[in-house]
């Protein structure tokens, strides 16, 4: 190898404080001995006495959990901010002014908004938690030269360990003998197949996936046996470094989330500021200071958009559903929204790109050179040579692929689309390239019954089996290591050693897996096999080259995802060959394109990284603070990072992602709680899926923002011109000043009318370019140009609309009335009309530059659903006795109603002239919301140019 050497691990880190070793060893180089001698111990194990001493020193093999914010912070934070501060002093201060029923709405409102926060947050991950389930309750030790049984968390560092299959390894140990050892560490380090697994030590700069003279904790022991000294404990192994990574990693706020709050500080002080200066000028008028707090609170309740939070809550709920109906489970609410908003996404390769099925897809044998179609483990394919399809299989092939498929323990079962494997993923992948040819495995191996057999070994590279070929003879059939089966072969023509390993290497650099299969015909009388049998005189058949394939839906999700501006990079633990290989058929980069390596990664300095991080596409042979490092170097270059893994090994980075995206099916459930979402089908195109639903659902919330804010600035300018400019009465020396609006008709308009008619807006299709135009930019306002005009506009008609109906019904009905029923049909009118507006703006609202026709005006049926909610609630709220009560309304006459509903249809001509010259300059919402920061620096590398609306 010629990377640089990584990051020390902890498995090659020093034992704790305490420890007999007392240097860094790196426990992978040493020979066993030498590690005994480290660790103070030797082959029989620790006496009782050395046990319980280092347990006492070293503390218990266990992963400590670390405890969550409890109900109480969580609550803190739901109450802590500007718009829920402002309503509870709103609150008191009304009861307190003798408002007592304005008072206990407004609480009601701040209780709601909490319960809903709260309940939204109290379901948080539980990552740590979860690492401390995969270390095992017992384990075989050796203490005192006699095996028993112990608590795993009673394991000390010069522990001597015996494994067998099935066993979870407790700790993170050195091998000291073993056989056939075969361990699955996918969890850990990203390997789509398990690890040999074998005693002579390694080189000192071997990445963690090299390590083959080690195991970890956490890992299973698939086959073999092996006895291992224990090198490291809880916290100090693989797993609890982990552990620690998790703790050290942030939970970022989302896009909406950070762009919400700048919107509620700034409207948090302008409604101070606001109420101020109402205040001074309603006493400067004359009024009471009780009537002029209450003027005061009222603008409050009026300017502050209560309702926001239940409809953002709500349409992102909505989303979930969608995204669940896509294969994608969302588990933080707001993971929904972020994923509109997504730059990059960091995928793993095993699983998630690819099938995690083993595929045969390159033959050779001295005649020449085939190729198998087909992928995964479904029989289905043909036999190809220079791209031709071959009729009859060539006997050449016949042979090689019945002998590797005899010299096999691995079993395919199924029937048309549904096959399974049982065995070695690679020995699979040897049976389906023979079934694929029409070999028919399980007649072969009763045609050619196995008599004998040398099993696969991690230190001989090579499996051997004896067969009777049915014409009563006999042969020996081998499979293994090219380099390893070669050297036992007798020299052949066309297939000289120089040759074998020229097309070795040929695969080899397409990332293939390559073994080499042979063949030694033997009397019929021969009883078995002896390895000097096959240490030499052996034929080559020929070379069979496997990779695990990308899935065809995760190349065009990829390229959907690019044409989306959304750059995606592989970051995976497997080869750095197959990486790169499976990286260029996606479309990742150029063929031939070098990715980058952990081990070269950890030569880069933190200044350097960012830009490494975003120029690369393909990482390979990656640890868990690798990853970390990657997320987070790209986060400094403002992107918002979806992290996908399955593994313990990817959880830190998905928790530190703006986005992490676990595997439901292979995932860990240390990825999955550490995760916002987890994919049920494990396949990338669901992640292209769901980017798609959060651009929808993001596209949605910006309409219903449209046409929440402009109620809100509407009230706020009736309140304000109110108190400017409406006369104040005098009755019998008590002035009374005339109010547009009561607080408990404010937050009716607020709450009931604006969320009944919002909410739809979730529910509006995705935009046609929704998947064809770059990320927006994560730091641009949520309130741009476009929205902050829009606003602006229809407020104004609004409050015109309001204070000239309230001024028109309140002088009309004066002389016949009296002031109370005047007043309160008065403000009933002006209710009426800003509920008005607002169902004829929502209509402009389910596009919000397009033409409705363009949408389709019953394509979202949910629109007329709750408009017709709101109108028998508004009618309740005039003409239903306990309505009028709790309210102070009074009922309308139907020319009033009439006058209302006809002045708030003239938001339709208004808005759409407006759109109308708004398409004539070409202006998008779309490319505003991207554009506005864009003035300022290029777009990011990899972002397509951003395509007109």
């Amino acid at each position: 190898m010629n990377d640089q050497p990584p990051a020390r691990l902890p498995a090659s880190a020093p034992p704790p404080a305490g420890s007999p070793a007392s240097a860094a060893p790196p426990w992978h180089a040493l020979p066993p001995e030498a590690v005994l001698s480290r660790m103070g111990s030797d082959a029989k194990g620790l006496t009782e006495e050395q046990a319980s001493e280092r347990l006492a020193r070293h503390g218990p093999n266990v992963i400590e959990r670390q405890k969550g914010e409890g109900p109480l912070k969580l609550l803190w934070r739901q109450v802590n901010s500007p718009f829920i501060w402002v309503l509870i002093a709103s609150s008191v201060l009304a009861i307190a002014m003798g408002k007592v029923t304005d008072g206990l709405v407004v609480a009601a409102v701040v209780v709601l908004n909490t319960l809903i926060g709260f309940v939204q947050e109290y379901r948080a991950g539980k990552a740590i938690e979860a690492l401390s389930l995969m270390v095992p309750e017992n384990a075989t030790v050796v203490r005192g030269g006699r095996k028993e049984s112990v608590p795993a968390a009673r394991l000390v560092p010069g522990d001597v360990v015996e494994l067998a299959s099935g066993d979870k390894v407790p700790a993170d140990m050195r091998l000291l003998s073993s056989r056939n050892l075969q361990v699955e560490e996918a969890a850990l380090t990203g390997e789509s197949v398990p690890a040999q697994k074998h005693v002579p030590e390694v080189e000192e700069r071997a990445e963690l996936g090299d390590r083959t003279s080690l195991v970890f904790g956490g890992t299973l022991v698939t086959s073999g046996t092996a006895s291992a000294v224990v090198v490291a404990t809880g916290h100090a192994t693989e797993l609890g470094r982990i552990s620690t990574l998790l703790s050290q990693a942030t939970d970022l706020q989302t896009p909406l989330t950070k762009a919400l709050a700048v919107i509620g500080k700034y409207i948090t002080v302008g409604i101070l500021v606001v109420s101020a200066v109402l205040l001074g000028v309603g006493l400067w008028r004359g009024y009471e200071l009780s009537e002029a707090v209450v003027v005061a609170i009222t603008l409050a309740v009026a300017a502050i958009p209560e309702g926001l939070p239940a409809i953002v809550t709500i349409a992102l709920a909505i989303g979930v559903q969608r995204m669940a109906a896509r294969r994608a489970v969302i588990r933080k609410l707001p993971a929904v929204e972020t994923l509109g908003s997504t730059t990059v996404i960091c995928s793993d390769k095993t699983g998630t790109l690819t099938r995690n099925e083993m595929t045969v897809q390159a033959l050779w044998t001295p005649s020449g050179r085939c190729s198998l179609s087909g992928v995964g483990y479904a029989p289905t394919g043909e036999l190809r040579r220079d791209g031709q399809p071959v009729g009859a299989v060539p006997e050449e092939v016949r042979e090689l692929l019945l002998a590797g498929a005899l010299c096999n323990d691995a079993a395919l079962q199924g029937r048309g689309e549904r096959w399974e494997m049982t065995g070695d993923p690679t020995e699979g992948a040897l049976v389906v390239a023979a079934e694929k040819v029409g070999l028919r495995v399980d007649e072969a191996r009763a045609k050619h019954p196995r008599l004998d057999a040398i099993p696969f070994e991690s230190e001989h590279q090579f499996m051997a089996t004896l067969h009777d070929d049915g014409q009563g003879r006999r042969r020996i059939l081998v499979k293994g290591a090219p380099e390893v089966v070669l050297r036992r072969c007798a020299p052949h023509d066309g297939a000289t050693p120089e040759a074998v390993l020229e097309e070795v290497e040929r695969l080899a650099r397409q990332g293939m897996r390559v073994l080499a299969v042979a063949v030694r015909d033997v009397p019929a009388s021969h009883p078995g096999i002896s390895d000097e049998e096959v240490a030499s005189g052996l034929r080559l058949l020929g070379l069979e080259g496997m990779i695990d394939p990308p899935r065809e839906e995760a190349i065009a999700a990829v390229r959907a995802c690019h044409e989306a501006g959304i750059i995606v990079k592989m970051i995976t633990g497997d080869h750095p060959a197959t990486a790169e290989a499976i990286g260029a058929q996606l479309g990742l980069q150029e063929a031939g394109k070098p990715g980058i390596t952990g081990a070269r990664l950890a030569t880069v300095d933190d200044a350097r990284l960012p830009e490494v991080a975003e120029s690369t596409h393909v990482f390979a042979r990656v640890a868990p603070e690798h990853k970390l490092r990657l997320v987070r170097a790209l986060q400094a270059r403002r992107h918002v990072v979806a992290m996908t893994g399955d593994g313990v090994n990817d959880a830190p980075a998905l928790k530190q992602a703006n986005i992490g995206v676990a595997m439901g099916i292979t995932g860990t459930a240390v990825s999955k709680e550490a995760a916002d979402i987890v994919l049920t089908d494990d396949n990338f195109a669901s992640i292209a899926a769901a980017v798609e639903e959060g651009r929808r659902v993001y596209d949605n919330l910006i309409k219903s923002l449209a046409f929440v804010l402009p109620t809100n600035l509407g009230l706020a300018l009736i309140l304000m011109f109110g108190v400017a400019f409406f006369p104040i009465q005098d009755f019998g020396g008590d002035p009374v000043p005339l109010m547009a609006m009561l607080p408990t008709q404010l937050l009716w308009i607020n709450l009931v009318a604006t969320v009944s008619l919002a909410l739809p807006l979730a529910f509006e299709a995705k935009e046609a370019d929704v998947m064809r135009r770059a990320p927006r930019d994560p730091d641009a306002p949520v309130l741009s140009r476009f929205v902050l005009m829009r606003t602006g506009l229809v407020a104004l008609l609004m409050a015109a609309g309001a204070i000239g109906l309230f001024l028109w019904e309140y002088r009309r009905e004066l002389p016949r009335v009296g002031h109370g029923v005047a007043l309160a049909e008065a403000q009933t009118m002006a209710v009426n009309t800003v509920i008005s507006f607002q169902i004829f703006y929502l209509l402009m609202c389910r596009t919000l530059t397009g033409s409705l026709r363009k949408v389709g005006i019953f394509s979202n049926r949910t629109i007329f659903v709750g408009i017709g909610a709101l109108v028998c609630l508004q009618l309740a709220f005039m003409y239903v006795p306990f309505m009028q009560r709790v309210f102070d309304t009074a009922p309308l006459s139907p020319e009033s109603v009439g006058l209302s509903v006809l002045l708030g249809a003239v938001v339709l001509p208004v808005v759409g002239l407006e759109k109308w010259l708004l398409q004539r300059r070409g202006y998008s919402v779309v490319k505003q919301v991207h554009r506005d920061h864009d003035k300022e620096e290029p777009p990011r590398p990899g972002h397509r140019e951003r395509l007109p609306a």
